[in-house]
């Protein structure tokens, strides 16, 4: 976590309590066309991101496609818009003591004092004076020479007084945990309902400096994975997930002549627990109700070794193509993919499934940390919609399974309502399932996490992402 000042002399102003994702006016700014500033990039983005609801890393690889920046500057835009991101409300409420009504200003405003105030607090390389000038500059070369003054001023006083800021205390409980480590208010108290105000705490301020993408290899091609890797300049690490690996700093893996050959995969180690859960065996017929990208249908039908059918479906056509670029990418013909609603029931195959992976459709809080816009889009409404469509989903496709067949719930939250309460609200309604046992594949470490009702992940204690996994059996 980063280092922040806290509890100096009193200071004035409060955040604004409500979510940022639509403040300000529309803006009309002509957009970045310099080759040059990093700055300007990251203000870009955070318009995308903020008043567009783009998603953070597509615009920023976007817009830092269409730019000429060398490495370094790269590197400063991407920390400027993530760490702007991860600390939002945090930074709102510095800017506020030094400035009135932040809601009525353009958005691109906005964005330049708060990139701004990021790399005056956030940014220890980065020196004030040189925050300040280029936020100005910003103003000038975006036609908004009449904010110029206001920046200029409310980021040098920002600098300077710095210290005298009266960050919120802890016992101010929900408020503080929206304020210091940047949540919406009605998020932090719902953690804190969940977990008690100390684990809250945990999984609210927890950030890992260094990013990592996560590489499983192909079944059965684990050695050549580990020889070709090991001849790569990668920074790498062991993952939680046995014989998965963490790469550090590779730039575009996606591109590289191992990853287009099928030798190995990106996929979050959360995401291989849930695929895992289902202890797929050669011959099985399997479901993977909600499945686009593919990566656990990839993880599954690897291990099933070409035999059995693993159909996977997905609502949208564009994302079944998804997967099907997988299917072509790790040469698996055992998969069968489809456009379908997984919510509309196909009679025709009831009781057909020897295995069903429902990974539903979720908040994202539980990969916060790696995507820090997501904390921004949920409100107490959508949560409540997607829980209504969690259970209809759960309803269906359980119709599915075999007599002793077995059925995984997993998300990527960390919100008991869409996690363990859902699953006891769904083993109440269908007694004839039961909770199973996780498979030894899985990491000790991590089974012994496991409650009554599924395994929940958390980041700051398991080192992996935010993912809640049930496997249930049916009973014959």
């Amino acid at each position: 976590m980063q280092n922040k000042p806290r509890n100096g002399r009193p200071g004035t102003g409060r955040p604004n309590p409500g979510t940022p994702m639509r403040t300000g006016r529309p803006y009309g700014r002509p957009e970045a066309r310099s080759n040059a500033n990093p700055r300007l990039v990251a203000v870009n983005v955070l318009n995308d991101v903020l008043q567009k609801e783009a998603y953070a890393a597509m615009s920023l690889d976007d817009r830092l496609s269409g730019v000429n920046l060398n490495q370094l500057d790269r590197r400063l835009c991407a920390s400027i818009v993530y760490r702007t991101l991860e600390n939002l409300y945090y930074l709102d409420f510095a800017l506020s003591g030094f400035l009135r009504d932040a809601d009525a200003l353009d958005m691109t405003v906005r964005n330049i004092l708060r990139t701004g105030a990021c790399q005056i607090l956030l940014h220890d390389r980065v020196p004030n004076s040189a925050a300040v000038n280029e936020a100005v500059k910003l103003t000038r070369e975006l036609r908004l020479d009449g904010f110029s003054g206001m920046v200029n001023a409310v980021l040098r006083r920002l600098a300077e007084h710095s210290a005298e800021i009266e960050w919120p205390e802890e016992n101010e409980g929900a408020r503080y945990l929206s304020v210091m480590y940047s949540m919406p208010e009605w998020l932090a108290q719902r953690l804190i309902d969940d977990y008690g105000a100390e684990e809250a705490r945990r999984i609210a301020s927890f950030r890992t400096e260094k990013h990592a993408i996560t590489l499983r290899p192909t079944y059965g091609r684990e050695k050549e994975f580990s020889e070709r890797i090991g001849k790569k300049v990668w920074e790498t690490e062991p993952a939680v997930f046995p014989g998965a690996l963490r790469v550090y700093g590779a730039m575009q893996i996606a591109r590289d002549s191992d990853y287009l050959g099928g030798l190995f995969s990106i996929q979050g180690e959360g995401s291989m627990v849930a695929a895992a859960a289902m202890d797929v065996r050669r011959g099985m017929n399997v479901l993977d109700c909600c499945a686009a990208p593919g990566g656990k249908t990839a993880f599954i039908a690897e291990r099933m070794e070409g035999t059995g059918r693993v159909y996977a479906w997905d609502l949208h056509s564009h994302r079944v193509e998804l997967i099907r670029a997988m299917t072509r990418r790790l040469r698996l013909e055992n998969v069968r993919m489809a456009a379908r609603d997984a919510a509309d029931y196909r009679e025709e195959m009831a009781e057909s499934m020897d295995a069903v992976l429902l990974d539903a459709p979720c908040s994202g809080l539980g990969v916060m940390d790696d995507k820090p816009d997501v904390k921004y889009r949920p409100t107490p409404e959508s949560v409540a919609a997607l829980c209504e469509t969690q259970k209809k989903l759960l309803d269906v496709c359980c119709r599915y399974v075999k007599r002793g067949g077995t059925l995984v719930y997993s998300t990527c939250s960390m919100l008991k309502d869409e996690n363990e309460r859902q699953i006891a609200l769904f083993l109440r309604e269908h007694p004839d399932f039961h909770i199973d046992a996780l498979p030894e594949e899985i990491p000790a470490s991590l089974r012994a996490q496991a409650g009554a009702f599924g395994l929940q992940l958390l980041p700051h204690r398991d080192g992996v992402e935010g993912f809640f996994v049930a496997r249930m059996k049916r009973e014959g």
